[in-house]
């Protein structure tokens, strides 16, 4: 008898866990646990669709930048193999003008003239180039500045007001725009 209490009680214990689980389950329970779930999942979708805008924001930010990046470089080499058109275009009558000197000198005897011409050539060139920003630096007689002269010689100075101080002028020093291009070449006085 004893045996059967035993089972009657197993078949109890395991009907009050089935209905347990039943009530758990109700339409009331499941309710509850539904908004929770469709909270998560659409809190989820929010963050997706976050990330997504955020990735798109990137990737376009990117391509800008990386087309930002072509064109400067394109316009930088643009700028380098243009960059002494104004210059040329400003030499170009000086070479009209060598060219017309050219033609007249083989039909003109007179030395004069010829002369005249390549000075006012000469005078020319050195105006467009000083319009353009080219100056032309005194040496001659001013004291030996190793920043703006190159010394090719030392020769024992004239007079003693020379000592240390450019006798003679080789070659010319020029300036663009306050910056030296071009070391004057000098000789010394010592």
């Amino acid at each position: 008898m004893s045996k059967i209490k035993n089972i009657f009680k197993k078949m109890n214990t395991q009907e009050n866990e089935t209905l347990n689980e039943e009530n758990n389950n109700t339409p009331e329970n499941t309710q509850e646990q539904a908004p929770v779930t469709d909270e998560k999942e659409a809190k989820i979708a929010e963050l997706e669709a976050k990330l997504a805008e955020a990735n798109d924001k990137y990737i376009r930010l990117y391509s800008e930048f990386d087309n930002f990046r072509k064109r400067t470089a394109k316009e930088r080499v643009e700028l380098i193999n243009t960059a002494g058109e104004e210059i040329f275009k400003s030499l170009l009558p000086v070479l009209d003008d060598f060219e017309r000197a050219i033609k007249s000198n083989a039909e003109t005897t007179d030395v004069k003239a010829v002369n005249d011409g390549v000075h006012l050539i000469f005078n020319k060139f050195r105006s467009t180039l000083t319009a353009k920003g080219l100056q032309e630096m005194k040496s001659h007689g001013e004291v030996f500045d190793a920043d703006i002269h190159e010394a090719i010689t030392n020769i024992p100075a004239p007079s003693d007001d020379l000592k240390g101080k450019v006798v003679d002028e080789l070659e010319k020093g020029y300036s663009l725009n306050g910056k030296i291009i071009r070391f004057a070449k000098v000789v010394i006085g010592q």
